[in-house]
């Protein structure tokens, strides 16, 4: 996680109930020694981390309660380089994405979790689901009875992947999406020029995904990619020479695109005028191609995309990826019913 520089801002309106729950909590002596973070991606799990962790560490909160920005150790943290901050995460240069035993067993061996430059310190583990068993397992006494002023900030997406062994010794903070009027409120102003509630949709409901995909080249290559999927199902692409022009798309990105086109696609043949889309700007393309899509071999493909994009963890070449799903695409689209 980057921690940003001063000015600190608030947080944003959806979490601003969290952050007062939270440090009302601190000033009655009742912060949770290990704290489960928890949300879909894109609701702001880290921006409250980040808040909370600057405002332990640094000299001079305010009396709000955010961190100054300013001080010793606001700059520290901004540096990545603060002694009462550790972050445990994946090894970058490993050949998985595991948090490994090694790692959790040299946190809890050494003599680093007691504060160094003032009462508290904070040990950061994102994403807390990929600790592999064994070092799930190393941490569960830690996690029980944690050095004096250190605090267990864990991460997570998929709770359900975290053991419940460690799940239980966390207070949990669970983050769910804004209504849609806050979250265009506070997007509206951030995205200039792009559509905030067309953001949104694609975003399904998460703020800061939606302000991630406020770029120009992304969306355009979207639109690319949609073109070449429309023009698969209906007979005039070459499934295979499409899959080719996907080369530059990651899986995490083409298979989020193709689940949100495949759902809309359900949702016309059920309701034509269904009033929800996740591509609204994609209804006259896709309504063509759900006027005959048999749909349950759609829901059985469905489960395919989904299914890939719940394995992208470990994921297969994703040039044979994209070949078997659009080969799998072109055969149900070209189907009628």
């Amino acid at each position: 996680m980057t921690l940003t520089t001063s000015p600190v801002a608030a947080p944003p309106p959806w979490l601003a109930p969290h952050w007062a729950a939270l440090q009302r909590a601190r000033a009655s002596g009742r912060l949770p020694h290990a704290l489960l973070i928890a949300g879909p991606a894109g609701v702001g799990k880290r921006l409250l981390a980040d808040l909370l962790i600057r405002s332990l560490l640094c000299q001079a909160p305010g009396p709000d309660s955010l961190p100054c920005g300013t001080c010793q150790d606001c700059r520290l943290c901004a540096a990545g380089n603060h002694p009462d901050l550790v972050r445990l995460g994946p090894d970058p240069e490993g050949k998985s994405d595991e948090i490994k035993v090694a790692g959790i067993r040299d946190l809890v061996e050494s003599e680093g979790l007691t504060p160094s430059r003032g009462p508290h310190k904070v040990i950061l583990i994102d994403p807390a689901e990929r600790m592999n068993p064994s070092a799930a397992n190393a941490l569960l006494k830690t996690l029980e009875e944690p050095a004096p002023g250190t605090l267990f900030c864990l991460i997570a997406e998929r709770v359900h992947l975290l053991p419940a062994t460690v799940r239980s010794r966390c207070q949990r903070l669970i983050l769910g999406l804004p209504q849609e009027d806050q979250a265009l409120g506070w997007l509206g102003g951030r995205v200039a020029g792009r559509d905030p509630r067309l953001l949104l949709r694609l975003a399904h409901g998460a703020p800061l995904r939606a302000l991630a995909l406020a770029d120009a080249d992304l969306l355009a290559r979207r639109d690319s990619a949609c073109a070449g999927f429309v023009a698969v199902g209906q007979g005039g692409r070459d499934p295979v020479a499409e899959a080719q022009a996907w080369g530059d798309l990651s899986p995490r990105v083409s298979l989020e695109w193709l689940g949100g086109w495949v759902s809309d696609l359900l949702r016309l043949a059920a309701d034509g005028r269904a009033a929800y889309l996740s591509n609204p700007d994609k209804r006259e393309a896709l309504a063509v191609l759900a006027a005959r899509l048999d749909p349950q071999a759609g829901h059985r493909y469905l489960q395919r995309v989904l299914a890939a994009r719940a394995s992208q963890d470990n994921p297969l070449n994703p040039q044979l990826l994209h070949e078997a799903l659009l080969i799998d695409w072109a055969y149900l689209a070209r189907k009628v019913t």
